[in-house]
């Protein structure tokens, strides 16, 4: 049954559905109370870019009935949650914030983590990481916590210098724990002044005894205090709240978050979306996503403006306030500001981000005269004076480079050929992709100018493939300098998006091939001078250089004598290593 049959049979009811495109990987999630009407209209009308784009790769849908529309909303959030989609609002892949956490333990810890899904309570978020780490620092410092993350057989440096207590060999009493973890929640929430005043008593203590790098040590530790705790221009009377304003302008939406901790506001970010679909929906979906979805820590209230909650988790329902006069509702209009002030901010870092990346490829595609080369393929080769020759690929996508698809070759074919080099090259990465049947680049970048572009070409002619080949041919400098195609150089402004792309897309191939090349020849010269040493041959070469992954300095004599190597053996190998 194709699409046009599917939509006509849609039921008229509340639904969840997912759009597939050509591979049967969902790149969509959504939930409709008219299944009938929703999933129709992507395939009617116009739309904005990105819904233009996406519906341009639905291959095919599926769809869940539900009995309500909040069942369609919690099933929503699994599949998101399951299958990540590509087009739905995701904050996975976005920064996670920083939080402090105290860990629910018998002899408890404090660390630094974006990481929420430990047992604990967890304070924040932070304004950035490094003041998170500082109170961390200055927390440990001040009570003698736990620290190892597993509990040693015998005590480590903490304890010798007063940061631990040594539960690893000692029984302490978990009532200390217990009075320490009350002080620091408190620090944590704000109540600093019994701290400060402690440690001023002890800094003057620490004067009147002559031991004056110890009064200095706590006299920063003061200033450190200070310097946390320093008072917010915007308060808010209330312990733990998120505050979130949104706005729609065109085809965009944003939105803004203010954390507020203890009465201040300790973070303030803000997100940008192509608006698809009702912008109301789609800030209630995002609330969701936020904390269900992202495992963000759910606040004692979350102050939202007037929008329609009835599909929302009870955990969250239950927290959240919409106010209509007085302070809360004054603070949402200033939130909702930041969020125009934020939207034109994000508008011009992603206009000047697709410049570069997206907007550079089409830009290209239409300087060469081919279809917009989505998925690119670079190449460049390195080797010293025909040895040890190695080359390097790497994959581009929309003009972003995708590190997980790039590629290392170590070049059979050794002397200083440029040409021969890059034939055996093309030959080896495209034949793999032809015979397992996989997607080819719409475009291959070589490093250099009518020669590489014409070994390329030849290897791609013995495979019977049609790619285009682009060579980006250096001047004298060694930079970046002209494009040659189709037997043409092609001169581009040097202050161009375009020319910025590409000159990035070749250093980055070449610095990928250059890493690789000094990793192989400096492991080829280890081997080189292995090969002086009396009694060792292939076998034990390959022995020693898996040694020397495993083994440290300290440690590696010890493992050589392990595996039976003689004494003069271990002496020579050592001076080699060294």
């Amino acid at each position: 049954m194709d699409i046009k049959e599917k939509l006509a049979n849609l039921p008229k009811k509340p639904g969840c559905y997912q759009m597939f495109n050509q591979n049967r990987e969902i790149i969509y999630v959504g939930k409709a109370k008219n299944l009938f009407n929703r999933v129709k209209s992507y395939f009617t009308g116009s739309h904005d870019a990105k819904t233009t784009k996406m519906v341009s790769n639905i291959a095919d849908f599926e769809y869940i009935v539900t009995s309500t529309e909040t069942e369609a909303f919690i099933l929503e959030m699994n599949l998101i949650k399951k299958h990540r989609p590509k087009y739905n609002i995701l904050l996975m892949d976005d920064k996670k914030y920083p939080y402090i956490c105290i860990t629910d333990e018998k002899y408890p810890r404090i660390f630094y983590t974006r990481d929420l899904s430990k047992k604990g309570k967890y304070y924040g978020p932070y304004p950035d990481s490094n003041a998170a780490r500082e109170v961390v620092d200055l927390i440990n410092r001040i009570y003698p916590l736990r620290k190892c993350r597993i509990l040693p057989k015998k005590e480590c440096l903490y304890y010798h210098i007063g940061q631990c207590l040594a539960p690893c060999i000692f029984d302490i009493d978990p009532k200390i724990y217990e009075d320490m973890i009350d002080e620091i929640n408190g620090f944590l929430k704000g109540n600093i002044k019994e701290q400060k005043r402690k440690l001023e008593r002890l800094m003057d203590e620490a004067s009147e005894t002559l031991n004056f790098e110890k009064a200095i040590e706590y006299r920063q530790l003061i200033e450190d205090f200070e310097k946390i705790s320093e008072k917010q221009k915007m308060e808010l009377n209330a312990e733990d709240i998120d505050v979130f304003g949104y706005l729609t302008e065109k085809n965009k939406i944003s939105i803004q978050i203010f954390h507020i901790r203890s009465g201040k506001t300790v973070e303030r970010n803000g997100f940008l979306f192509e608006v698809m679909g009702d912008p109301e929906e789609m800030f209630v979906d995002f609330l969701a996503q936020f904390y269900l979805v992202n495992n963000n820590p759910i606040p004692n209230e979350i102050i939202i403006p007037s929008v329609d909650i009835t599909p929302l988790d009870v955990s969250l329902k239950n927290r959240i306030t919409i106010p209509k006069i007085g302070q809360k509702n004054e603070f949402v209009k200033l939130v909702t500001e930041n969020a125009k002030e934020k939207m034109k901010q994000l508008v011009k870092e992603e206009e000047l981000k697709y410049e570069r990346t997206l907007g550079a490829v089409i830009e290209l595609g239409e300087l060469l005269d081919v279809n917009t080369p989505h998925v690119i393929e670079a190449f460049d080769n390195s080797n010293v004076q025909g040895t040890n020759s190695v080359s390097a690929m790497v994959n581009y996508i929309d003009g972003v480079p995708v590190r997980k698809n790039y590629r290392k070759y170590k070049v059979r074919y050794q002397g200083a050929n440029d040409y021969e080099t890059m034939v055996e090259v093309i030959t080896r990465r495209y034949k793999r992709l032809k015979q397992d049947e996989k997607p080819l680049p719409n475009l291959i970048i070589v490093d250099g100018g009518a020669p590489q572009v014409s070994a390329a070409l030849k290897a791609l002619d013995n495979l019977e493939l049609q790619i285009p080949v682009l060579g980006l041919g250096k001047d004298d400098k060694h930079r970046t300098s002209y494009l040659y195609f189709n037997g043409n150089e092609i001169h581009i402004n040097k202050k161009s998006n375009l020319f910025f792309f590409l000159e990035n897309l070749q250093d980055e191939v070449h610095r990928y091939a250059i890493t690789f090349h000094h990793l192989v020849h400096s492991k080829n010269a280890l081997t080189s001078k292995l090969d002086g040493i009396k009694g060792i041959g292939e076998v034990k070469k390959k022995r020693i250089l898996a040694l020397l992954k495993e083994a440290n300095q300290d440690n590696l004599k010890e493992k050589l004598k392990e595996s039976k190597f003689t004494e003069d053996q271990i002496n020579e190998i050592i001076k080699v290593v060294q």
